[in-house]
């Protein structure tokens, strides 16, 4: 079997539960035919850089599959015929990555970011430490 990192976009007008269902859905395809989804991230309704079939955003979601190719031209030849979906992308890997994918790691990133500068995180040294020295 093959590994395969497999993007899609689904409709904004969906929702999140929606979208869980179509993830389910591809990994029932997928294990159907004899693959595993190792991994899957839901990204978030994130803005599109133009518009799609009318569409100004998506809600973006990633999956690790380890499968054959006949289970890959399955899952495409579904999401073709999905409304819900707007676009699919799948690329073939040497391995899969079991970190977070970069998109998680910086809005983990920024999360924290955004809270220290809401000051809810006060035990971080930094701007207090730097006053003190004077």
């Amino acid at each position: 079997m093959a590994f395969y990192e497999h993007v899609l976009i689904a409709r904004q007008d969906i929702s999140p539960q929606q979208v869980d269902a179509l993830l389910e859905d591809i990994t029932r395809t997928v294990q159907e035919l004899g693959g595993r989804v190792e991994k899957s991230e839901y990204w978030g309704l994130r803005n599109l850089s133009y518009r799609v079939r009318k569409n100004r955003k998506g809600h973006y979601c990633l999956l690790n599959l380890n499968a054959p190719a006949e289970a890959v031209h399955e899952l495409e030849r579904k999401q073709r015929i999905n409304e819900d979906v707007l676009r699919y992308l799948t690329i073939r890997v040497e391995e899969l990555d079991e970190e977070p994918s970069p998109v998680l790691a910086r809005r983990e990133r920024d999360d924290r970011r955004r809270a220290r500068r809401e000051g809810r995180d006060d035990g971080e040294p930094g701007a207090e430490q730097t006053g003190e020295e004077e």
